[in-house]
C-alpha cells in the first residue's frame, strides 16, 4: 500500500522500472476514471514505450487491478516496521501507518477502495476479497495473536470487520471531511485495543454467548 514515483527517462533495472510504471499508474488511476486512462498515457508518463507496460502487466485491466492490490493489500514491510513495544504502542504504531499511507495516497487509495469505473467486476472484487484476508492475518500478526489455533476463523472475522471499520472512517476523514485525523485515529485505536483486550479475550475463553449460533446464510 506503498508506491513511490521513480525518477523519469533513467536506466534502471527491470523491478525498479516496474516500479516506476506502476507509480504513474497508481496516480493516473487516482486522478481518472477507468475509461479515461490508457496504457499509452501510462507509458508516456513513465517515459517507457507501451510493449514495456504490456510486458510487465499485460493489458489495462491486469494494470488496473495491479494498482487495485498495491493500494489495498497491507505489506509485509510494514509488520517488519511495527515496534517492538507493548500492544498499545503497537496498536498505535498500525493505525499511524495506516493513516500516512492513505493520506499520502488519497486519490488513489480512495479511487482503488470504491474500484472507479469498475464497479461489480468479479476480478476486482477479488483482489479487494484477497486483500481483506492479508489484512485480517497481518492484523492478527500485528497484535500477537497469529499463533491462536482456537477460534482463529472467529478472531479473523473480527479483525476483517475491524478492517472495513479502519476503510470506512478514513473515506469519512479524507472524502466526505467529517472527521479529522486525530478523530479517526483515535476511533481507530480505541476500537482496536477493545476488540483485542476485552472482546477477544471472551471468546478464547469459550464464552457461549459470543459464539455463533449457526453459520449464517445470505442476507434476505
Amino acid at each position: 500500500m506503498s508506491v513511490e514515483t521513480a525518477p523519469r527517462r533513467r536506466r534502471l533495472e527491470p523491478d525498479a522500472r516496474r516500479g516506476q510504471i506502476l507509480a504513474c499508474a497508481v496516480r493516473l488511476f487516482g486522478e481518472r476514471p477507468y475509461a479515461d486512462v490508457s496504457t499509452t498515457d501510462v507509458a508516456r508518463e513513465a517515459g517507457v514505450a507501451r510493449g514495456l507496460v504490456n510486458h510487465y502487466f499485460g493489458a489495462k485491466k491486469g494494470l488496473y487491478l495491479e494498482v487495485v492490490r498495491v493500494m489495498v493489500t497491507i505489506p509485509e514491510v510494514a509488520l517488519e516496521r511495527l515496534p517492538k513495544g507493548d500492544l498499545r504502542t503497537r496498536v498505535d504504531a498500525s493505525v499511524t501507518w495506516f493513516l500516512d499511507v492513505v493520506s499520502r495516497h488519497s486519490t488513489s487509495w480512495l479511487a482503488a477502495v470504491t474500484a472507479r469505473g469498475m464497479g461489480g467486476d468479479a476480478d476486482v472484487e477479488r483482489v479487494l476479497a484477497e486483500a481483506e484476508e492479508v489484512a485480517a492475518d497481518r492484523m492478527l500478526v500485528a497484535v500477537g495473536l497469529a499463533g491462536q489455533a482456537a477460534h482463529h476463523e472467529e478472531l479473523r472475522g473480527m479483525v476483517r470487520a475491524y478492517c472495513g471499520l479502519a476503510t470506512s472512517t478514513a473515506r469519512e476523514w479524507l472524502q466526505r471531511g467529517a472527521l479529522t485525523r486525530a478523530q479517526v485515529h483515535l476511533l481507530l485505536t480505541t476500537t482496536l485495543l477493545t476488540i483485542v483486550e476485552q472482546v477477544i479475550p471472551q471468546v478464547l475463553a469459550g464464552d457461549d454467548s459470543t459464539r455463533p449460533a449457526h453459520p449464517a446464510g445470505p442476507p434476505v
